[in-house]
C-alpha cells in the first residue's frame, strides 16, 4: 500500500496517541516512561504489528538533535543557579572525566570480548556513556519522593552537560573509522578545547542576546515570542555546530542564563517548552522504535546483557568513584549516583551517527546500544526507588508547607498595592463581593497571619489581613482606597 500524506498523517497522530496515553501506565506501575514510547514505536515497526518499514537514518538523527536542543534548553530553563552552585564541580567532574573513564572503559571491554576493532569499541563506549536524567526523575516524581544532599541538582546538572562530551568522542571516533579524521593527541585535545569554549561562550551570547530580544522586542502579538525564542534556539544549535562549537552545550547555557533571570511571558514560556519537549520526545523514541528490528535485538542479546552488566556494576561505579574521589561525598551517595545512570535517549540518538555514515558495523552497534539502553531502563529504573529508601537518601516531605515570601514577576506590568486591615477598619467582616471595587481591579492575595489565602468572592475580609490589590488603572487606586475606608 502506497503511503499517502493523508495514511501518513494518520498513522503518525495514531501512534502519538497512543503514545501519550501509555504515559498513565508509566505514573501508575513505575516504569520509565521512555520505555512504553519505543515500546510503541517497536510495535509499529517492521517486526510489529505495523510492519512499517522506516529506514531513514539521517531523518530520524535530525529528529533526535532538534528533541535533544529542545530537551536540554527547556532543562535549562528550569535549572535554578542557586541549586547547581554547590556542586557545580561536581557535575563537571562527572561529565567530563566520568564520561571519559565510563567510554573508555567499556570501549577496552567490548575490544576484549568481540571481533570489534578497538576504535570500534570505543567509538560504541562513547555511544553509551552519557546519562539520561529524564527518565530518572520520571520515576522520582511518579513516586513523589525527594533526595538528600544535593542529588536532584546534581543528576539535573551532569545529564544536562554530559551530552557535550559524548558527543564529541562519538564524532570523533566515527571520523576515524571512517578515516574522516586523522588522530594527533595534542591537536585533539586543542579541538575539544576549541569546541568546548566555543559552545560556552555561544551560550552565555545566545542567552543574554535573547534575555534582551525578549525584554526589548515589543511583538505586536504575545503568541508570537514561542516562535521568536524557538527560532532563535535552533539557530544557536546549527550556528554553533557550523563554527565547530558544540551545539548542545551552548543551548544548555543559554537556558541557564535565560532561565535565571526576569523577563516578560517567563511563565508562559517555559510550559510551551516543557509541552514542546514532550512532544518532539514522544516523536523521536517512537521514530527510534521504528528503526529497530526485535529479531536483530535478540541475536545482539548474549554481548548486551555482557555490556549493560559492565556498564552497570563496573564502569559506571568506577567512573562515579574516581571522579569524585577528592569530593566529601559519602558512599552512599556515590552508590546511587552510580545506579542512577541510566541510559536513555542520548545514546540511541547517537548511535544513529555510525548509521548516517555507513560504518560497516553500524547496524550491530545500533542494536548493541538500544539493548543497552532497554536493559539499563528496566533494571536501573525500576530499582531507583527501593534503593533510594535502602540508602537513606529519601527526604520527607513535610505535610504542612513551608511559608514562603510572595515574588512577582517582571513581566507583570499591572499596579500593585499592599493593604493591611486595621483592628476597627470599617471593611472588618465583609465579603469580597461586598467592596464593590472597579471591574478591573480585584484582591490577589490575602496574608492572614503570615499563611496565604486565595480569596474568592465569598471570602470575608478579617482585622489585620494584608491584601494585595492590582488594577490595570493606576486612577482607581484612589477610588479602592475610598471604597475600602467607606464601607
Amino acid at each position: 500500500m502506497p503511503y499517502t500524506t493523508e495514511l501518513i498523517l494518520i498513522i503518525g497522530s495514531f501512534l502519538l496517541l497512543v503514545a501519550t496515553l501509555s504515559s498513565k501506565i508509566s505514573t501508575k506501575l513505575g516504569i520509565p516512561i521512555l520505555l512504553l514510547f519505543l515500546a510503541v514505536g517497536m510495535l509499529a515497526g517492521p517486526d510489529g504489528i505495523g510492519k512499517i518499514h522506516f529506514e531513514h537514518a539521517y531523518t530520524a538523527k535530525m529528529i533526535g538533535c532538534i528533541t535533544l536542543t529542545l530537551i536540554l534548553f527547556s532543562g535549562g530553563l528550569e535549572t535554578k543557579f542557586s541549586h547547581i552552585k554547590p556542586i557545580l564541580w561536581n557535575g563537571v567532574l562527572l561529565s567530563t572525566f566520568g564520561i571519559l573513564i565510563t567510554a573508555f572503559s567499556v570501549g577496552y571491554f567490548i575490544y576484549l570480548c568481540t571481533d570489534f576493532t578497538l576504535l570500534e569499541g570505543l567509538l560504541v563506549g562513547s555511544i553509551v556513556s552519557s546519562t539520561d536524567a529524564a527518565a530518572v526523575f520520571s520515576i522520582l516524581r511518579s513516586k513523589n519522593i525527594h533526595l538528600k544532599n544535593n542529588l536532584c541538582p546534581t543528576l539535573e546538572l551532569e545529564s544536562g552537560s554530559n551530552d557535550a562530551m559524548a558527543y564529541f568522542l562519538t564524532v570523533f571516533f566515527t571520523g576515524l573509522i571512517a578515516q574522516t579524521t586523522t588522530f594527533h593527541f595534542w591537536d585533539s585535545l586543542l579541538y575539544f578545547l576549541k569546541e568546548m569554549s566555543i559552545g560556552m561562550l555561544s551560550g552565555l551570547l545566545v542567552g543574554k542576546g535573547m534575555l534582551f530580544l525578549i525584554n526589548k522586542v515589543k511583538l505586536d502579538y504575545d503568541m508570537l515570542y514561542p516562535t521568536l525564542t524557538l527560532s532563535v534556539i535552533i539557530l544557536a544549535y546549527s550556528a554553533t555546530n557550523f563554527i565547530h562549537g558544540n551545539g548542545f552545550l551552548a543551548v544548555y547555557i543559554a537556558g541557564i542564563i535565560l532561565g535565571n533571570k526576569n523577563f516578560i511571558h517567563k511563565k508562559s514560556l517555559i510550559k510551551f517548552y516543557e509541552g514542546i519537549s514532550w512532544l518532539m520526545q514522544i516523536l523521536m523514541f517512537v521514530v527510534l522504535g521504528l528503526l529497530v528490528y526485535p529479531k536483530k535485538l535478540f541475536a545482539v542479546s548474549g554481548i548486551g546483557l555482557l555490556l549493560s552488566a559492565f556498564l552497570m556494576f563496573i564502569a559506571r561505579p568506577a567512573s562515579v568513584f574516581l571522579s569524585l574521589a577528592f569530593k566529601k561525598i559519602d558512599y552512599k551517595q556515590k552508590t546511587f549516583l552510580s545506579w542512577v545512570g541510566l541510559r536513555g535517549a542520548v545514546p540511541i540518538v547517537f548511535a544513529i551517527y555510525p548509521l548516517t555514515v555507513g560504518l560497516e558495523k553500524a547496524d550491530t552497534m545500533f542494536h548493541i546500544v538500544f539493548f543497552i539502553v532497554l536493559t539499563s531502563v528496566l533494571l536501573q529504573g525500576t530499582t531507583l526507588y527501593p534503593l533510594a529508601k535502602w540508602l537513606n537518601l529519601e527526604e520527607k516531605n513535610n505535610t504542612q508547607k513551608k511559608k514562603q515570601a510572595l515574588v512577582f514577576s517582571e513581566e507583570v506590568k499591572n499596579e500593585l498595592i499592599e493593604m493591611q486591615v486595621p483592628e476597627s477598619f470599617p471593611i472588618e467582616g465583609k465579603q469580597i463581593v461586598q467592596l464593590g471595587f472597579p471591574g478591573k481591579s480585584l484582591i490577589v492575595l490575602i496574608n492572614r497571619k503570615q499563611q496565604y489565602i486565595t480569596p474568592r468572592g465569598d471570602t470575608y475580609i478579617m482585622p489585620h489581613d494584608v491584601l494585595t490589590i492590582m488594577t490595570d488603572d493606576k486612577n482607581d487606586m484612589d477610588i479602592i482606597k475610598k471604597k475600602l475606608q467607606a464601607i
